[in-house]
């Protein structure tokens, strides 16, 4: 039965006993209680392993217990003990398997041996390494390049990455989507045009400076609880910190740092947010327009930079232009904030020489994502937060390296490629023509233009749009390759001829010819981190990514083609391809092997955390949106539609479910729910408990439609409604993605509720 109050779902703060319980239960169920608080004594420090969750910094100068909650569970699902053999399979038929929620498919344990699904028993048998590669060797040399996907999760290290990008490219073509296309995209269109860099530029050192820091949906407490150190030491300054989320979000509210005795022995805690601002999903530009109208139109000289904004910067003229013509009615229907509250929140903002600006996928999974972006670097350009110690743009990532991917090569954009370098060091010619991202590879997998798809690892029928219409589809291609250390719904939902193959963690000892190898990661600072496993394999049975790219590409690639690359040595010395690296990145990774074990990792340039702007005009730029309406190319009908928006639980991490309640939100005994306004219960004649149908309200004729959910009276946004990920991506239109970065707009879906039908 589910449950929830209105009042206060979690009458506890983020971290805490809570936190220490939710850690030994997940040790527990995975067998692995005291392996693995001797293992997690590593995590995150230097000459450790990091963290195979989200990709906040690493500190130079690390806690005792340098994980969070979430780490923590991701540790225990990689190292449980809990094993998947051929005899698994002989069991249970795929057609049944499919019938398992995401969970229990992950809670079955690691994948040991390399598989091939069969068609005359429906089931995955298991088959050898070297009979696995000749046919998928053979296959892929079959097909047109064009018509063949290489994608990436965003967990993959550096050394990996980089590999995987050169095998696509010698294949021939661009096509590398990853995890960014459907999260921060966004950010990475958005931030070069304004400030010359695709990345933030804040590190952790700027938290110990800055006066104020802004929140915009991201939820700290369950995407990346580690931070929750730096802002808990930020309010013990004093430093104010307002937050703009369509909910009260504990993690958001207030923290007991597991890491102080007096305050696990206390109930003292640590109020997070000073003011907070539940905007409408979408809501964002509006609400940053409002702070920007405030500070433009105050009478306080001092309320804009002068000097910072003369030297710097470009566009302000039109800009204030139009915030001074924006009426403060259509702010306050569009943020659905007050004025009152957003000059609040201006005054605030105001009143702080440094400032932080910190945004998650809450900013950039909207029609308006990479608008939303601009909108926030506009407000930091007025008072110069940008380029000076203590202030800057945020953006947080999720995968552990999925920034880290794109800065070595994982791109479908050609432009940013270092294709020229490629040439020259491989002696090949690289395809210049622009590859296919999420939503262009979905649309090439529903009309068929796409035949095969290699996926290094993921989830990515299940973590993708319009799953009811891509999942047929998806069967009818020609190869499915999933790389991966977990069963998930798109190893079940295959091509005609499918294989998984079983990797290695990252926090797995990974022996090669050459001995114990290392990989890298980059965090959302920009910084590069060393990682060594720490414990056996799971199988005797699996190879390392590294080997298992190697191998693809020597099998799929034609011998005088594949002889291009050593890939038998990089296999065997994962220093040589951070010294291939640093060939074709010398600005970046010059003297890679030497630095990447420094505590706090090394950090990439990025010009504009010293003002330097490499944009077309040298400045950092103004840029005036185009409208503050969430959804412009959606018809509303008043009365019945609602927004919707996706959400994550405080036990997931992406597709990967480590249990099915939310104890953040009250939530227990699934996730099939929808978090409503009370108002809005009343408005359309509906009560709590009730079990609706909701259906897509896309004006594009495609019929969409989630069954069963059971409706959770909260404090929503009247007009709002929550519901969770993935299991509400049916309802995303594939074309329903952000203007200029094709993000899946996740965070505003158009739907209306029905009577469920039995």
């Amino acid at each position: 039965m589910t449950e929830a109050r209105i009042d206060d779902p979690y009458p506890h703060p983020a971290g805490g006993w809570g936190s220490v319980k939710e850690v030994g239960t997940a040790l527990l169920n995975e067998h692995v209680l005291f392996k693995g608080g001797s293992v997690m004594l590593h995590q995150n420090k230097p000459e450790g392993y990091a963290c195979v969750s989200c990709a906040w910094a690493k500190p130079a100068n690390p806690h005792p217990f340098e994980f969070c909650e979430s780490g923590a569970k991701a540790t225990a699902w990689e190292i449980t003990s809990k094993r998947i053999d051929a005899d698994f399979f002989l069991q249970h038929p795929v057609a049944e398997l499919r019938t398992w929620s995401d969970h229990l498919l992950e809670a079955e344990g690691r994948l040991t041996v390399p598989l091939r699904w069969d068609a005359a028993s429906d089931r995955y048998l298991e088959v050898t390494w070297e009979s696995a590669f000749e046919e998928i060797g053979r296959e892929l040399r079959a097909q047109d390049p064009a018509g063949v996907v290489f994608y990436s999760s965003g967990r993959a290290s550096l050394e990996t990455s980089y590999m995987y990008q050169l095998a696509a490219r010698m294949y021939g073509n661009n096509n590398l989507p990853d995890s960014s296309n459907m999260c921060h995209e966004s950010t990475s269109v958005a931030l070069p045009a304004t400030i010359g860099v695709p990345i933030g530029t804040v590190v952790l050192d700027d938290f110990e400076q800055t006066d104020c820091i802004l929140f915009f949906g991201q939820n700290v407490g369950t995407n990346s609880p580690r931070m929750l150190h730096q802002l808990q030491q930020a309010r013990k300054r004093g430093v104010p910190v307002i937050t703009f989320n369509p909910l009260r979000e504990t993690g958001l509210l207030h923290f007991a740092n597991p890491q102080s005795p007096a305050e696990m022995l206390s109930t003292a805690e640590t109020q997070i947010t000073t003011q907070y601002l539940q905007l409408k999903a979408g809501g964002d530009s509006a609400a940053l327009m409002g702070m920007c109208k405030a500070l433009i139109e105050s009478d306080d000289p001092r309320a804009l930079d002068a000097a910072f904004i003369a030297e710097h910067t470009s566009g302000l003229d039109s800009f204030a232009e139009a915030a001074r013509a924006t009426d403060w009615a259509a702010i306050e229907f569009e943020s659905g904030l007050t004025r009152a509250a957003l000059e609040q929140a201006a005054a605030t903002y105001a009143a702080a020489d440094k400032a932080i600006g910190i945004f998650g996928m809450g900013m950039t999974q909207h029609r308006n994502g990479v608008q939303n972006v601009q909108m926030l670097s506009n407000l930091l350009l007025l008072r110069g937060n940008i380029g000076k110690p203590g202030a800057g743009i945020c953006p947080v990532r999720g995968h552990s390296n999925v920034q880290g991917q794109r800065t070595v090569g994982i791109t479908e954009k050609p432009e940013l490629a270092p294709l020229d370098k490629l040439k020259e060091q491989y002696r090949f010619e690289p395809p210049r023509e622009k590859g296919l991202n999420t939503v262009t590879a979905c649309r090439g997998i529903l009309d068929g233009a796409v035949r095969a798809f290699i996926g290094l690892g993921g989830n990515f029928v299940r973590a993708a749009p319009d799953t009811d219409r891509l999942e047929p589809a998806w069967q009818k291609l020609r190869l499915t390759v999933q790389i991966a250390t977990k069963l998930n719904r798109s190893h079940l939902v295959h091509g005609e001829v499918s294989y998984i193959l079983p990797c290695l963690g990252r926090i797995e000892i990974d022996r090669q010819a050459g001995g114990e190898q290392s990989v890298s990661v980059e965090d959302s600072t920009g910084c590069m981190h060393g990682s060594r496993g720490r414990v056996e394999p799971a199988s005797a049975s699996l190879l390392s990514e590294p080997a298992i790219v190697a191998a693809l590409a020597k099998a799929m690639l034609p011998p005088e083609r594949a002889a291009l690359a050593p890939w038998d040595d990089w296999v065997a010395d994962y220093a040589r391809v951070r010294d291939a690296i640093a060939v074709t990145y010398p600005d970046i990774f010059h003297d890679f092997n030497r630095r990447m074990w420094q505590p706090g990792g090394f950090r990439r340039p990025v010009p504009a955390a010293h003002r330097e702007w490499k944009t077309p005009n040298g400045r950092a730029n103004f840029i005036t949106p185009a409208t503050l309406v969430e959804d412009p190319d959606q018809i509303p009908v008043a009365g019945e539609v609602l927004r919707l928006f996706t959400l994550r639980s405080d036990s997931q991490f992406n597709t990967t479910i480590y249990n099915e309640d939310d104890r953040f939100r009250g939530i227990y005994g699934g996730r099939k729910v929808l978090l409503i306004n009370p108002a809005d219960l009343a408005r359309l004649g509906l009560a709590e408990g009730d079990l609706v149908d909701v259906r897509g309200a896309a004006c594009d004729g495609a019929a969409r439609r989630v069954r069963g959910l059971r409706l959770v009276a909260y404090d929503v946004p009247a007009g709002c409604i929550g519901g969770y990920y993935p299991e509400c991506n049916p309802l995303l239109p594939l074309e329903h993605h952000a203007v200029g970065s094709m993000v899946p707009a996740a965070k505003s879906i158009s739907v209306l509720l029905e009577p469920e039908i039995r």
